[in-house]
């Protein structure tokens, strides 16, 4: 626990980042997730959709603090590619 005020606010201020980069990565990794189905089953119209959803909230949780940004875009390197491998195969 926080020794003093200054402690104490950082404590609260920390809480409430880790809520709302919590809710922020969920949401991201939805996205990643329907992605990967949309290329499980093939669905070359839902995957597009899909990447452009997953691609808009890795840079929105990239830009927000929630994850790296290094990160973000070695997913979408790696999103694209699957949809790619996927276009392809089909």
């Amino acid at each position: 626990m926080a020794n003093n005020k200054s402690a104490l606010k950082r404590w609260h201020q920390s809480l409430k980042r880790r809520d709302r980069n919590r809710s922020t990565r969920s949401a991201m990794r939805s996205q990643i997730r329907a992605v990967r189905e949309a290329a499980s089953v093939g669905d070359d119209d839902a995957m597009k959709t899909a990447l452009t959803a997953a691609f808009s909230s890795l840079d929105r949780a990239a830009k927000k603090g929630a994850i790296h940004t290094g990160k973000a875009d070695r997913a979408k390197r790696r999103l694209a590619h699957l949809v790619a491998r996927s276009e392809t195969a089909s």
